[in-house]
C-alpha cells in the first residue's frame, strides 16, 4: 500500500469511525409511544425491533460514507432512557480496507408529537373529525363486541383521544380521512348507518379557505343477540314467510334470525332493516328463569321452502317458573330449538308471551292463535360467581383517558363473556389473552359450563399494575 505499513499498524494510526458520532439524542412521544423521524414524522417502534434499529441508523450522520456491515441492539434497561447499538462498518484507508466495530448510545428526550400537544393542550377539542358511535339499547353486550373488533383489527390507532359516553364511544381524529376509514370499517363489520355534518371553524376572506369541523354519526342497529322480535309483515315475507316471532341468534355484518319453532333461518344486512325498522319486544333482561321438567325430541317435520338450521334441534319442552316450583301449578308446554343442549333439571330464559304486557303495534295485529305461550331463548348454568371467578381468558380493553360521564355496565360485561364462551362464533372476530389464575381458583374450575380451549388464547403480555383495570383487563391506547 503507499504507506508501506501492515495492516495491523494501519488500525492503530487510522480511525473509519472518525466522522461518525458516538453519543446521539432521538426523541420520542410518551403520551403516543412514537419516535421522532425527522423533519416531522413520528412511527411507533417497539423497543429492539427492526423499526427502532432502522430509525437510529437513520439518525447516524457520516454513515453514508463508509460501508455498513452489522447493527445489533445491546440490552439496556428500558426505563434507563439509553439505546445502545453496536455497530460494524467496513472503510478505505491507503488503499486498504479496514473493518471497525463500535458502539453508538442514544438518549431517548421526551418531546410530545403534534397530536398529543393539540390534545392535552386544549382538552382533546382541537379535533377535525369526530365519530358518534351509539346504539340505542338497555344494555352494553353490542358495544363491548365493537370494542373487541376495533382492537383485532388495531382501527383505534390513529385516534387523537378515545370518550365512552353514555350509549356508545366517541374517537376523535386530526383528519377527515382517518375517521372516514373508521366509518367505512363500522360500515363492514356491523349492521348500521350513518349521517354526517360539518360546522365552519373559519374563513380565510382572503384565499378563500374554509376550516371546517366533521361530525360522522354512526347508529348501530338496536336489534341485539338472544332477543325475541316482532317481524313486520313485509320482512317476514322477504324471509320466505319466516313467522313473524322470532329470535336473534348473532350479530355480525347481518342480523341473523331464526324461528324457534320451525328452525327457519334468515338475514337482514343493514340497507334491508333500516328500510324496514322493528323493535325487540323482549330483551335478555326482561326474560324469565325456567326449570325444564320434561323434553322429548322432534325429528319428524314437515320443513317447506327456506333455510333451517343444523345446529339446533326442535324439541318438545315442559317447564315452570322458578316461583312456582314446588306448587300445583301446572307445566307449562312449548317447543323450543334448544333440544341439543337441555335436559331435565336444567334452568333456561324464556319470554313468558302470554302474561307479557308487550307495546308493539305489530305484535297487537297477531292472533293470539299463532303466539306461543313461551319463547324459551337461551340455557343458563348456575354458580355464576364461581364461573366469572375461574375464566381463563381476559380481553384488552380501550383506555378511556377521559369519561364525561359515569357509565356502568351493570353486569353487562360478564354477560358478554359469558357468551364468548357459550359461541364459538363470536370468538372468531375476538382476541383472547391467558389469563394467569391464583391457587384459590382451582374450585371455579370444577363449574360445568362451556369453557374456552387453552388452543385459542394468545400468549398474554407482562404488564405494569397500571395497565390494567378492575377487573384485570388489559388497557390499551
Amino acid at each position: 500500500n503507499p504507506a508501506n505499513m501492515c495492516v495491523a499498524c494501519i488500525r492503530t494510526r487510522v480511525d473509519v469511525s472518525e466522522n461518525i458520532p458516538k453519543q446521539v439524542v432521538i426523541h420520542f412521544c410518551r403520551f403516543c409511544e412514537r419516535y421522532l423521524q425527522p423533519p416531522s414524522t413520528w412511527i411507533a417502534c417497539s423497543l429492539e425491533s427492526r423499526e427502532l434499529l432502522a430509525l437510529c441508523l437513520k439518525k447516524l450522520k457520516g454513515l453514508n460514507k463508509v460501508r455498513l456491515v452489522d447493527a445489533s441492539f445491546i440490552w439496556t434497561e428500558p426505563h434507563s432512557k439509553r439505546i445502545k447499538v453496536n455497530v460494524t462498518i467496513q472503510g478505505e484507508a491507503f488503499g486498504t480496507i479496514l473493518q471497525q466495530q463500535f458502539v453508538v448510545e442514544y438518549t431517548v428526550h421526551y418531546q410530545m408529537c403534534e397530536v398529543c400537544c393539540k390534545q392535552k393542550g386544549s382538552d382533546g377539542e382541537a379535533w377535525r373529525a369526530l365519530v358518534q358511535i351509539r346504539q340505542r339499547t338497555i344494555h352494553k353486550k353490542t358495544m363491548f363486541y365493537v370494542e373487541q373488533i376495533i382492537l383485532k383489527h388495531n382501527m383505534h390507532k390513529d385516534a387523537m383521544n378515545i370518550k365512552e359516553m353514555e350509549g356508545g364511544i366517541n374517537f376523535y381524529y386530526n383528519a377527515k380521512n382517518n375517521a372516514r376509514k373508521m366509518v367505512d370499517f363500522m360500515m363492514a363489520v356491523i349492521p348500521c348507518q350513518y349521517k354526517t355534518s360539518q360546522e365552519l371553524v373559519s374563513h380565510d376572506i382572503q384565499s378563500n379557505v374554509f376550516n371546517y369541523k366533521y361530525t360522522f354519526f354512526v347508529e348501530i342497529t338496536r336489534i341485539c343477540k338472544d332477543e325475541v322480535v316482532c317481524l313486520p309483515l313485509s320482512v317476514s315475507r322477504y324471509l320466505n314467510h319466516m313467522s313473524q316471532i322470532a329470535i336473534c341468534t348473532r350479530i355480525s355484518d347481518n342480523i341473523h334470525l331464526m324461528d324457534p319453532l320451525t328452525l327457519k333461518i334468515g338475514q337482514l344486512n343493514a340497507g334491508q332493516y333500516f328500510r324496514d325498522q322493528f323493535d325487540a319486544i323482549c330483551h335478555q333482561k326482561q326474560l324469565r328463569e325456567f326449570m325444564v321438567m320434561n323434553i322429548e325430541p322432534v325429528y319428524n317435520t314437515d320443513k317447506q321452502y327456506g333455510s333451517y338450521s343444523h345446529k339446533h334441534q326442535l324439541a318438545d319442552v315442559w317447564v315452570l317458573p322458578l316461583n312456582s316450583l314446588g306448587t300445583d301449578d301446572q307445566e307449562i308446554h312449548t317447543r323450543t330449538h334448544l333440544g341439543n343442549i337441555l335436559q331435565c333439571g336444567d334452568y333456561v330464559l324464556g319470554f313468558d308471551v302470554a302474561h307479557a304486557v308487550v307495546n308493539n303495534a305489530v305484535f297487537d295485529k297477531m292472533k293470539q292463535s299463532q303466539l306461543p305461550d313461551i319463547i324459551l331463548v337461551k340455557k343458563i348454568y348456575p354458580e355464576k360467581v364461581k364461573r366469572n371467578k375461574g375464566r381463563n381468558f381476559r380481553l384488552r380493553r380501550l383506555r378511556k383517558g377521559s369519561v364525561t360521564e359515569t357509565v356502568t355496565d351493570d353486569g353487562d360485561y360478564n354477560d358478554f363473556l359469558e357468551d364468548l364462551e357459550e359461541d364459538p362464533e363470536l370468538r372468531k372476530n375476538v382476541n383472547l389473552y391467558k389469563r394467569q389464575k391464583p391457587q384459590w381458583m382451582a374450585e371455579a374450575e370444577e363449574v360445568i359450563a362451556p369453557k374456552v380451549g387453552l388452543e385459542e388464547l394468545l400468549d398474554d403480555l407482562v404488564l405494569e399494575p397500571a395497565d390494567t383495570d378492575e377487573n384485570g383487563n388489559m388497557l390499551t391506547e
